[in-house]
């Protein structure tokens, strides 16, 4: 008899996909991560399986019928913006047939589990008012933004019409330990390597960040608790900071004293600003732990040490 507690990871060496790895497996799941890395690239351990796999792939659907997966955290994909701008082709065939694919496979081989997909908050592009709920209208400035849209609503669409349970998960910006791009990481390499900090934009612009663990915590609190209808949550701090007051905290973290100059030049596909309503997700009665000065403190101390061994 199979386990109770099984979750099925996609992309699960990834950023994102080995934070959720850990959080689940410290919570009591059976782990099954997927990826197209060899096992020594991913996150293994007590409770964790690893499979080499490029999705979509047909021996998904015998996995599927082995190991009765109850819950499918969907982390696979593109996530680069400026990416899909270049290559929308690619992005859309790795996010949104990719996404269709796995439902499909879950429709046919696990029908009962429940689907968690990670989408963006770029699907809101720039909001009209802040904080965003999740019933703002959707308005993505990039591929990127469309393809998660589009994803789902496949969601959507097997959980009214085929009752597989899934939901979507609009992340903010995601931050932490591992992760070796985007603004945080940015800054810190640019300040340890060259003492100085050029940024694009005015500063001004602004963020919702939330820690990956946080990020992991909800997926696993949303696979227990949530109704799985086809519906979506934002998945942030609920609380906004500037990139000029993001690059204080972190140079503070480093502690290197030095001037971040902006060159207001905006970038292609980018929102201004982003402060998330996260009652619903509260409402489930979900709170992040971690806080936005800790966290940086915690990535400024990781990524003095990657640098030091680059």
């Amino acid at each position: 008899m199979k386990l109770s507690r099984t979750v099925l990871i996609t992309g699960a060496a990834g950023f994102l996909g080995r934070h959720c790895v850990r959080q689940f497996a410290q919570e009591g799941w059976r782990v099954i991560g997927l990826d197209d890395v060899p096992p020594e690239s991913a996150l293994l351990g007590d409770g964790v399986m690893f499979h080499r796999m490029k999705l979509p792939d047909p021996h998904l659907a015998e996995l599927l019928l082995a190991e009765v997966p109850s819950a499918c955290v969907h982390s696979a994909g593109r996530a680069s913006v400026g990416l899909s701008l270049t290559d929308p082709a690619a992005d859309f065939r790795d996010n949104t047939v990719l996404t269709f694919e796995i439902l499909e496979a879950l429709r046919r081989n696990a029908p009962r589990c429940r689907f968690l997909f990670l989408s963006s908050a770029a699907v809101y592009g720039n909001p009209v008012s802040l904080p965003v709920s999740e019933t703002h209208p959707p308005a993505p400035l990039s591929p990127y933004g469309y393809h998660k849209l589009q994803c789902e609503l496949l969601c959507e669409e097997f959980a009214r019409l085929f009752a597989l349970p899934a939901l979507s998960v609009r992340v903010f910006s995601a931050y932490g330990p591992g992760l070796r791009r985007q603004v945080v990481w940015d800054i810190c390499e640019r300040a340890l390597t060259t003492g100085t900090l050029a940024l694009h934009g005015t500063g001004r612009e602004s963020r919702d960040f939330i820690h990956a663990t946080d990020i992991a915590r909800a997926l696993v609190s949303l696979a227990t608790t949530a109704p799985c209808e086809g519906e979506i949550y934002n998945v942030a701090s609920g609380e906004e900071m500037t990139i000029a007051a993001l690059a204080g905290v972190v140079l503070a973290a480093l502690g290197v004293n030095v001037e971040p100059v902006f060159d207001g030049a905006a970038t292609p596909g980018n929102p201004l600003n982003w402060r998330a309503d996260v009652s619903k997700l509260h409402a489930l009665g979900f709170v992040p732990s971690i806080s936005l000065k800790q966290g940086l403190q915690g990535v400024a101390d990781w990524s003095r040490a990657e640098l030091a061994r680059s």
